[in-house]
């Protein structure tokens, strides 16, 4: 899930309205080209910001090694798409779907995020919850 820094887009309304959203950060305490992770309602979520300030959140649990470490991973792009290596077997997913580039087989969920003023927030649907 992708965000402009000022509007939040979701893949249909029904997502948006079953939706909870929940505070993460400050939109300042990102470091672009950084991760970070949060308990989200008992879900890890890994939260970025890339340098054009566009936001992306994924699960942070790694489905090759089975470890939490997504938030830790490098920031990239493969074909103009943004991307996340996974630190542990390298696996590369797009920040956008949570798809993996590397095995179309495989992917991680992926979160609606928003900039709410200067925080930063995720939402869960009932799908998302653990």
């Amino acid at each position: 899930m992708t965000t402009t820094p000022e509007a939040t887009i979701t893949r249909d309304r029904a997502v948006r309205a079953a939706a909870r959203w929940f505070d993460i950060c400050s939109y300042a305490g990102l470091i672009p080209e950084r991760g970070v992770c949060a308990m989200v309602d008992g879900t890890q979520v890994a939260v970025f910001r890339d340098f054009d300030g566009a936001l992306y959140a994924l699960s942070n649990l790694d489905p090759f090694s089975g470890a939490c470490v997504l938030s830790r991973g490098i920031l990239g792009t493969r074909d103009g798409t943004p991307t996340v290596a996974s630190p542990m077997y390298k696996q590369v997913f797009d920040l956008r779907t949570g798809a993996c580039l590397d095995d179309p087989r495989v992917a991680v969920p992926a979160f609606p995020v928003r900039r709410s003023g200067d925080r930063v927030e995720v939402a869960l649907t009932d799908e998302h919850r653990q």
